[in-house]
């Protein structure tokens, strides 16, 4: 396949960049070489799709095996694109389930469930890396992700075969979507995704009522036709951060009663629009 930025005239400044980018890729590609057989921890989103591609280009798909752990915590709509991605790419695939819920340290949700509940989904596939013959374990994190609260970075670097190479490479969220476009991926636009607990505030036990509750409201609003959105869960009420490109689409009088009406259906009591929009980990502005 043609890469994107080499399919087109460059204009002016963007020959240099180009370069640089394909710089990287090539990086990425020679930096898992190294790893011979490697497990992907795939969620389906872009960052794990573009490692999943590198690898297998790299490696070759016999030496490749994506692994998708559903929870709870997953969305529901995040396995189908999982599954459709991985198929298209011909990647092996392979989707386990665990419940994080009865890990006492998540489900209690405290400003640090993030490591728990990354030490306990790398647990589970370096070991099965261990069993398998693999010899490390490749997760999705890039730059863009260092400039957030992030306590589970943390527990991946615990792991001694556990490998973040979008990071190792230098590569940030904008220069993930670019490559990603380029190599044909189809979710290269995909919104960024993150845990359903991420919705619910640090200290508020998570149970599969409010979890439920969130995504059924998540949804609804997705298929109002709106992409960038949380549903962030505070009892009966309903906070909603709308990407501020998108706020147009709902701030109207018919708009505004469509989603109060869908959305306390959900099971909420009051639904109320965040005036500062969606913002990656607002939860995380209370925490000193």
């Amino acid at each position: 396949m043609v890469n994107e930025w080499a399919d087109r005239p460059a204009e002016s400044g963007e020959e240099g960049e180009s370069d640089a980018l394909q710089g990287k890729l090539d990086s990425l590609k020679s930096f898992i070489s190294r790893l011979q057989r490697v497990v992907v921890a795939f969620s389906g989103g872009v960052d794990s799709s573009l490692v999943l591609k590198a690898a297998l280009d790299a490696l070759g798909p016999e030496n490749v095996l994506a692994i998708t752990v559903v929870s709870p915590l997953m969305p529901e709509r995040d396995q189908g694109t999982a599954q459709a991605v991985a198929q298209s790419l011909g990647a092996r695939h392979r989707i386990i389930t665990t419940d994080e819920l009865q890990v006492e340290e998540i489900a209690a949700n405290p400003p640090n469930r993030c490591w728990h509940c990354k030490k306990n989904t790398f647990a589970l596939l370096t070991g099965i890396a261990r069993q398998e013959g693999y010899l490390a374990v490749l997760d999705g994190t890039n730059r863009t992700d260092c400039s957030d609260y992030r306590p589970g970075m943390a527990a991946i670097r615990s792991f001694d075969t556990v490998y973040s190479p979008l990071l190792e490479c230098g590569l940030d969220k904008q220069e993930v979507r670019r490559l990603a476009r380029g190599l044909g991926l189809s979710n290269w636009n995909l919104p960024a995704q993150a845990c359903l607990a991420s919705r619910i505030p640090y200290g508020v036990p998570l149970t599969m009522e409010s979890l439920e509750q969130v995504a059924r409201a998540e949804a609804v609003l997705i298929e109002l036709g709106l992409r960038n959105v949380r549903v962030r869960h505070h009892g009966q009420i309903a906070r909603i951060e709308v990407a501020p490109e998108e706020l147009d689409k709902v701030l109207n009088r018919g708009s505004l009663r469509v989603i109060s009406g869908r959305i306390k259906a959900c099971g909420f009591a009051y639904v109320t629009l965040d005036l500062d929009g969606y913002r990656t980990g607002s939860l995380n502005e209370v925490l000193v």
